[in-house]
């Protein structure tokens, strides 16, 4: 059996699938999984030479077959799916590796961006994938999630295998040079997110060849505690002749792959580039057991883009998203007005906090459908990780399975029939369970606390749930009623964390409920509770003393090496961001699009614009925001999520703005021509694009994907326009993007060209006879900008 060899045998995979295809005639608009009918004599022969050069894997011909890719294809994407799987399996019957060999059903990314960054919902994508796991899943060994690039399309299709099938499920995802994937995930988030779920096996695949993805893989290695597999290109690519080629060889690939075998890679294959002879001589070179490594287990969260590890730090819960005590929080979700908690959610994450408690609990509210609306709502616009808050299991599951990363579960206690439906839960999508010190009651002691503690991480053992994914609450107690119980619970946290080696959380203000001058009471409990061990206090984090109490603490305990955190936020002289007010009316316009707050932007703008002329809110205020929201892109402080939401905010602010336009008043931009090229059917990249360079007024011609040549050059005749941007994601359409450079050329185009894509290099820009090259959205937006309509 696999798992019984995983992780302990240094396994091999097999090489590139469209190399292959291509040596052997696949033109650029051909599709390659309609070969799986048409030439099952070649696929068969490319499966059985990999399994002659030593592969113990092969994956099938199926990395875009799905219905939505294959709305062009002569044959259903049920039937190449089984042709596909068919012609694996004779060609390991042919070649006598039937008992020693795996077949891998091969799924690749859909080919639609997931909400909120496109209009495919998670939903839509989980019964896609399912489609094609319930096609063949009985007769295949394991499914392979590989060039993924969002984690939020992971989560589905996991979930679509485990929830139907005992599969083993392996994943790995695409890495730009940045270190992130395109949604903005980087290795640590991948990794924690992907363990949750209960993936067998995890790595990298395609991006770059093996020492350009190094950090990368050294930051695998490091944090990953299950298997790891490693896929990388024969370096980048370069485009000869009207061809693409790559130039590491075999021997250099090998000697690249040698040094991560020997730190512990488990599986080991190739991607773009690679053929059965790279394998072949990959498996000659790799030892046959797997290196021990040593991965120290830490408690982490995680959003979609960040990770919150514990122990280095205090951490700060914000707890403002909680009904209780809120009248306006409470109207507005009786109302379902879910704006007024992301404007909250904005405001703590500004203030410092660096986890969001969400509870909407309230009577009469459907409460497991608003956890989910509203932790989608957010997820949208803050990139904190989220503690989902709530005593109903089911509102629990909903937000844990729409969730976009690994949360914190608030919470289980002592009693069996709680952590029975919780536990489940958590271990199903991978969260981080925080446990309260009570069955019928607080007990007074910290000795009955601690007992309790244990109960609960012992039973969450017997679910395969380590300490690491556990956090006591030892619960703190008002001072006005229980005054000789508070120290117990200060005994509590440390008896947990020396004996039980786990992390603790509070709700820090219960202190001091019932007397007077509660902030004083609230940050003296915070400090001894910290000096005890706390690692999550859940407070107010627009308390700025209480901020400032764990910021000296910091630096009393040398967690703050020379102080530099607490010298930025303490500092007298230091610039005073604006605060952002608690009413909804007080944010700016250039606040709202900072943000990404589109339910807000059409007030805002309409209160602009009563004192302020439509152009200058354009280039005073709308321009100036966009500007800082590309700028914290370009720097890593937001990513893709974050910026597609900026620039539909911009887009509704516009729409509101030329509503005042008189007829002579302002001039689009534009237009400039997009088109992903022909025979490309990928176009997330080009309508990523499309929607930044709208947000600042382009008028933009989209001719769509896979555009032939013809079809460009009638465009650029009948538009006119001032620029035009060619997209393509695969090696075989870069011949594809030379050859419409040409025929506009050849048309009387002197208007720039600029192009780019997964696959495009400057040098191969260069060499197809392109003006330009940029690698994103907001690289476009810049060559446009200032250099293109400077001409």
């Amino acid at each position: 059996m696999l798992q019984n060899r995983l992780g302990k045998e240094l396994l091999i995979f097999d090489g590139a699938m469209g190399t292959q295809l291509q040596n052997a005639g696949l033109s650029a608009g051909d599709i390659p999984e309609e070969l799986n009918i048409d030439r099952p004599d070649l696929l068969r022969s490319i499966h059985k030479n990999y399994l002659k050069a030593g592969a113990d894997f092969i994956t099938t011909n199926t990395f875009g077959c799905n219905r939505l890719k294959m709305e062009e294809a002569k044959y259903e994407a049920k039937d190449m799916l089984l042709a596909a799987v068919e012609n694996a399996r004779a060609a390991r019957t042919e070649a006598g590796r039937e008992d020693d060999s795996y077949i891998v059903l091969d799924i690749g990314p859909i080919g639609q961006l997931l909400e909120p960054m496109g209009t495919l919902t998670f939903d839509e994508a989980y019964d896609i994938i399912l489609e094609q796991v319930e096609t063949v899943k009985d007769q295949v060994d394991l499914v392979l999630f590989e060039t993924m690039s969002d984690l939020y399309e992971v989560k589905a299709g996991v979930l679509a295998v485990k929830e139907h099938t005992d599969l083993p499920v392996f994943v790995t995802m695409t890495f730009e040079q940045n270190g992130r994937t395109l949604s903005g995930n980087d290795p640590e988030t991948f990794i924690n997110v992907a363990e949750g779920l209960g993936v067998d096996a995890l790595g990298v695949n395609c991006s770059l060849g093996p020492d350009e993805l190094k950090p990368i893989i050294d930051e695998i290695l490091e944090k990953a505690s299950i298997p790891v597999m490693l896929q990388p290109n024969a370096g980048l690519p370069c485009l000869e002749h009207g061809e693409t080629h790559y130039h590491v060889t075999p021997e250099e690939y090998v000697e690249s792959m040698k040094d991560y075998m020997a730190r512990g890679a488990a599986i080991v294959g190739g991607c773009c580039g690679t053929t059965p002879e790279f394998i072949g001589k990959l498996a000659e070179a790799a030892p046959k057991a797997v290196a021990e490594r040593t991965v120290e287990k830490k408690t982490r969260v995680s959003s979609q883009t960040q990770t919150v590890t514990f122990g280095d730090h205090v951490i700060v819960c914000g707890e403002r998203l909680n009904p209780t005590g809120k009248k306006k929080m409470k109207k507005a979700l009786l109302e379902e007005r879910y704006d007024e908690l992301v404007v909250e959610a904005v405001k703590q994450v500004e203030a410092g906090a660096e986890v969001l408690d969400v509870n909407v609990g309230l009577p009469g509210i459907d409460e497991p459908e608003t956890m989910k609306r509203v932790v989608r709502l957010l997820q949208e616009v803050v990139t904190l990780p989220l503690q989902i808050d709530s005593s109903e299991a089911d509102a629990i599951e909903n937000a844990c399975r729409y969730y976009n990363g690994k949360p914190l579960i608030n919470s289980v206690n002592g009693k069996d029939e709680v952590m029975e439906k919780i536990f489940p839960i958590a271990k199903k999508y991978g969260g981080v369970v925080i446990g309260l010190t009570l069955e019928d009651g607080i007990p007074l002691k910290a000795e009955e606390r601690f007992e309790i503690a244990k109960k609960i991480v012992n039973k969450a053992a017997e679910y395969g749930i380590g300490k690491e994914n556990i956090i006591i609450d030892c619960l703190t107690l008002t001072a006005s009623a229980q005054q000789k119980e508070v120290k117990e619970t200060l005994r509590a946290i440390k008896m947990v964390k020396k004996e039980l080696g786990v992390h603790t959380v509070l709700g820090v203000s219960n202190v001091s409920f019932g007397l007077p001058n509660r902030p004083l009471l609230n940050r003296t409990f915070l400090a001894l509770a910290m000096e005890a061990g706390l690692d999550l206090p859940i407070i107010n984090p627009l308390d700025a003393e209480l901020m400032g109490t764990i910021d000296a603490f910091h630096v009393l305990f040398y967690k703050d090496v020379d102080s530099q955190t607490y010298i930025k936020n303490q500092s007298k002289d230091k610039e005073t961001k604006p605060a952002t007010a608690a009413a909804t009316t007080n944010f700016t316009l250039k606040d709202v699009i900072i943000h990404g707050l589109k339910d807000e932007v059409e007030k805002v703008t309409k209160e602009e614009l009563k004192d302020k002329e439509a152009l200058t809110v354009i280039n005073e205020v709308i321009i100036p925001a966009l500007n800082i929201v590309g700028k914290d892109y370009e720097t890593g402080k937001i990513f893709l999520p974050q910026l597609i939401q900026s620039a539909e905010t911009t887009k509704k602010a516009f729409e509101v703005v030329k509503e005042t336009f008189s007829a002579n008043d302002g001039e689009e931009k534009g237009p400039i021509i997009i088109a992903t090229v022909e025979g490309d059917i990928h176009d997330i990249g080009k309508n990523i694009v499309k929607v930044v360079l709208e947000s600042y007024g382009y008028k933009i011609i989209d001719l769509g994907k896979d555009v032939k040549v013809e079809k460009v050059v009638e465009a650029y005749k009948k538009y006119k326009p001032k620029a035009i941007g060619l997209s393509a994601l695969m090696t075989t359409t870069v011949a594809s993007m030379e050859r419409t450079i040409k025929a506009l050329h050849e048309a009387g185009c002197s208007e720039p060209i600029w192009v780019g894509g997964a696959v495009v290099t400057e040098d191969i820009a260069h060499n197809i006879g392109a003006d330009y090259y940029t690698e994103d959205a907001m690289a476009a937006v810049n060559l446009l900008e200032n250099e293109i309509l400077d001409l």
